[in-house]
């Protein structure tokens, strides 16, 4: 098979200027303007590569809805309000979203819709999808071109999606994982020099032995600590859906999925979503430092449940035959069973202090490292 047109890219980039960072690869692979995975190739549904939770059931986006009318009603309702998707992937969980909405018309006049998403591809597929909808969406490439004033966030498998940096411990020292070429000529992973100053792993994560993966996500920081920020200072909300951990932790999560399979990183560049586990803790930290009260993490099975998941499921097949509610107790199913979505997937919310979202344990969450 010859190779595809980025992985030529990506090999005359590390002929030139030697080997990238897995942060530049995954950057590439991505979100290459030309050849990147979200430009060029449809990710979502059966018959793409994955499927998310807005595509198993309609329930995943009507149950984040009312959670965020719920916190809005909790906030004062603010008025007017930026509703804002980041990844909005196909549109369906803000459709889903809106069709809650509308039932509060309150919230619905104060509502501006606003959408974050990069691939003019996606853009043209979430128009599709929300052409019906009353609330016009304003496209923005990056989070600092979002309007003034109190706005709402949800952010569901975006994280995970965004570039990581990885370091090996090799020889008592932390070395940058990098993406280079084998004798062959193939992408290979490799290790640049040591660039992880010693401390800066926290403690939390115990003794590295020789071999061990840290990864952390810079951009994702970054985004979390200027949300947070805008939360605190124009009041408002970001929930964050995805799957991950609570670190600090050691481990290689960095993979990549075609047609619904676990394929190599490093095959077929372009052709594959390349994600990483998202570390809770190193967001709610983020948003902690901020000054932001943090919610969570929560199982998505348990969040989902303490929403209403199990009524709603009962109400949509009270009157319907017997294969589609059997098709409505297997979706429930695929959304909270501990083997399927329920715990691996976690829900963080990040909101001012004082503000005590539904779905989430009167505990406080976690602790900043």
């Amino acid at each position: 098979m010859s190779p595809t047109p980025l992985e030529h890219r990506i090999k005359a980039l590390v002929r030139l200027n030697g080997p990238m960072p897995v942060f530049d690869y995954m950057g590439t692979c991505l979100g290459d303007p030309e050849h990147g995975y979200y430009m060029a190739r449809e990710p979502f549904g059966q018959a793409g590569d994955f499927v998310t939770a807005p595509e198993v059931s309609q329930m995943f986006g009507e149950m984040i809805g009312a959670f965020v009318i719920e916190t809005w009603e909790r906030l004062g309702r603010p008025a007017p309000f930026a509703l804002v998707e980041f990844g909005p992937g196909r549109g369906t969980l803000m459709a889903d979203l809106l069709r809650v909405a509308r039932r509060v018309p309150a919230f619905f006049a104060a509502a501006r819709l606003h959408l974050v998403e990069t691939s003019p591809r996606l853009r043209a597929k979430q128009a599709a999808t929300l052409a019906n909808q009353p609330l016009r969406p304003t496209w923005h490439d990056r989070l600092d071109t979002l309007p003034a004033g109190p706005l709402l966030v949800v952010a569901n498998e975006f994280f995970d999606a965004l570039p990581i940096r990885q370091f090996e411990f090799r020889g008592r020292a932390w070395h940058e994982r990098v993406v280079g070429l084998d004798d062959t000529g193939g992408l290979a992973f490799g290790l640049g020099p040591a660039t992880l100053a010693e401390g800066a792993v926290p403690k939390e994560a115990g003794e590295p032995q020789d071999g061990a993966i840290l990864e952390v996500s810079p951009v994702g920081v970054e985004i979390m600590t200027a949300l947070a920020k805008r939360v605190v200072t124009d009041r408002g909300l970001v929930v964050a859906v995805d799957y991950g951990y609570a670190g600090p932790a050691f481990g290689d999560t960095f993979q990549a999925i075609r047609a619904h399979t676990y394929v190599d990183p490093l095959g077929r560049p372009g052709e594959a979503d390349l994600t990483a586990h998202v570390d809770f803790t190193a967001l709610a930290g983020a948003a902690i430092r901020a000054g932001a009260a943090v919610h969570g993490p929560v199982e998505q099975g348990d969040f989902l449940l303490g929403l209403g998941l199990a009524e709603r499921a009962g109400r949509l097949g009270a009157d319907k035959d017997e294969t589609t509610r059997a098709d409505i107790v297997s979706q429930v199913n695929r959304l909270v069973g501990a083997e399927e979505m329920g715990s691996l997937f976690k829900v963080l919310a990040v909101t001012p202090p004082g503000i005590a979202p539904p779905g989430f344990p009167l505990a406080p969450g976690p602790v900043a490292p």
